[in-house]
């Protein structure tokens, strides 16, 4: 069997790697690798931790306030706590210049889903249409990462968008607010969807029932600074079982520079030690990129640069346009709220569009236990009016995440640019939305609005936020998977067209991003291909 050397250690790297070894390979897996704090009070729930807590301040906003989201019209509603600074770390060596777009990128162990809210539906074949595999394809490697994570579901009016599967476990206890929304539901459904609206309950990564050494959500609160139990999945536990196998083996500390080449095919990966010090060549028989579309595609990018003295660009950057829609459920006003509970979204929403690959994707997030000042201070009013309003309302507002889909267009491109005589390169990232952009936002939240009033919810004016490119991370479309072999694409296998023992593993490879998150299907198609390494 091969040594596999993957690069990265997120969603798409782990789950290869589990496979690669289920298949008899070994497996080298280089990474910068930073590492998730020890979980504090692990036992206390929300509220808990409030009142325990030696400096709750410090640990809910930072020690220098940090992590305070500053009033924007671009800011989201919540910002990540200090607990999850260390998904956002970039070495010093990683820069970037863009323009139309805001990066995200992660170095931790697990990569970006270490902070993830565990949103995972399945594309249909609609969806489908543009990869080079079907539902059918890829079925079997979604039921395998759902007995790997853990999923919760219902089956109800969500499968209709996303087919349910028989691995699922039972669904979380919904929250009050939650249950009130899907009565309301259950009362105006054929209305609903006859304006092509459909509600039902989230498809999430998180355990109703124990799995493995992982417990099962004891709704303690406090998801957004790092369930204890880990009943919400990231794939540092899937890290910490690999770790264990004999034929694995784990290099953190170290950050890829570039790989080098001869006669179509990769003869070693060159990375710079996080703490200094002189660059390293690792070798294997096949090499698997698995850093993520941003990180992957400089990766790309650098070693072209470095064998031909070449500056090149790819194109077709995609990423899901993102709004974030708050709304007051009337019913719910003057209610108390219930902090111990699942703190993010318990519902999913899908809306038709004009066709069936442009359906219009969500997840409502009724507020519980969360900082609350980001919405405080989004209030056209003063602040305290707005503490005011807040504490007589809180039990009744929610936040709904909508996304929609995005295409490859040539205009949007990663490319990379020397720093004078250093010998690095930045990513220089251009992303401009297409014509049609504007006229889908605004018609999506025409439906948002019409179908939440009839769920008996008002949007408040003016506090609809339109997050920039780049917000929703859900990066994908620059070396797309392509049957007819081209320069810079990869086979239906994500086998890389230009160099024979070199696998693209994750969103990099899409040649299409519908609106769902895709990091359940980012996992199930890198369990796909490397069953076929």
């Amino acid at each position: 069997m091969s040594t596999v050397l993957i690069v990265g250690s997120g969603a798409t790297g782990v789950h290869f790697a589990m496979t690669s070894l289920a298949r008899g390979h070994d497996v080298l897996m280089l990474d910068v690798g930073h590492e998730r704090p020890a979980a504090v009070l692990p036992d206390a729930d929300f509220n808990g931790l409030k009142e325990n807590l030696d400096d709750p301040v410090s640990y809910f906003l930072g020690p220098h306030g940090e992590t305070v989201v500053y009033p924007s019209r671009e800011a989201k509603f919540y910002g990540f706590p200090p607990s999850k600074s260390y998904v956002f770390a970039s070495p010093a060596r990683f820069s970037t210049h863009s323009n139309g777009f805001e990066p995200v990128t992660s170095f931790a162990a697990g990569g970006l889903a270490e902070a993830w809210t565990g949103g995972v539906y399945s594309l249909n074949d609609a969806e489908l249409a543009e990869f080079p595999c079907n539902y059918q394809d890829l079925e079997p490697h979604y039921q395998e990462v759902a007995r790997r994570i853990g999923i919760s579901a219902a089956n109800d009016d969500i499968a209709r968008f996303a087919p349910f599967s028989p691995e699922y476990q039972p669904p979380l206890d919904p929250d009050e607010h939650s249950r009130l929304l899907l009565r309301r539901y259950d009362k105006t459904r054929a209305s609903l969807n006859r304006q092509g609206f459909f509600l039902g309950r989230s498809r999430v990564a998180v355990l109703s029932r124990d799995l493995g050494d992982r417990k099962a959500c004891d709704y303690l609160g406090r998801c957004l600074w790092g369930c204890p139990r880990e009943s919400l999945y990231a794939p540092g536990a899937t890290l910490r079982q690999l770790r264990a196998h004999p034929r694995f083996r784990y290099q953190p500390g170290v950050y890829v520079e570039h790989f080098t080449r001869q006669e179509g095919r990769v003869t070693g990966v060159v990375a710079t030690p996080v703490g200094g010090g002189e660059t390293v060549t690792f070798t294997a028989d096949e090499y698997v990129l698995a850093a993520g579309t941003l990180c992957t595609s400089r990766i790309v990018l650098e070693s072209v640069y470095r064998s031909t003295g070449q500056v090149m660009e790819l194109s077709g950057l995609m990423d899901n346009r993102q709004m974030m829609i708050p709304f007051i459920t009337l019913r719910m006003l003057g209610r108390p709220v219930a902090t111990h509970s699942y703190q993010f979204h318990q519902i999913a929403l899908g809306m038709t569009g004009n066709r069936p690959d442009e359906y219009v994707h969500g997840q409502v997030t009724a507020l519980k236990a969360a900082a609350i000042h980001p919405i405080v201070q989004s209030m056209p009013v003063d602040m305290r009016s707005a503490l005011g309003i807040f504490r007589a309302t809180h039990a009744a507002l929610g936040v709904a995440n909508v996304w929609l889909h995005d295409r490859r267009r040539a205009e949007n491109v990663l490319t990379i640019q020397p720093e004078g005589d250093s010998g690095r390169t930045k990513l220089v990232i251009r992303y401009t939305p297409d014509a049609e952009d504007g006229e889908r936002v605004r018609r999506a939240l025409r439906s948002m609005r019409k179908a939440l009033w009839k769920l008996g919810a008002i949007i408040p004016p003016g506090m609809t936020k339109i997050l920039p490119q780049g917000a929703s991370i859900h990066y994908a479309g620059t070396m797309p998977m392509s049957p007819v072999a081209k320069p810079l694409t990869v086979s239906p296998d994500c086998r890389s067209h230009d160099f024979a023992n070199l696998t693209l593993a994750d969103g990099a490879t899409f040649p299409f991003l519908p609106a769902k998150n895709l990091t359940y299907t980012l996992m199930a198609n890198a369990v796909r291909i490397a069953s076929n390494l």
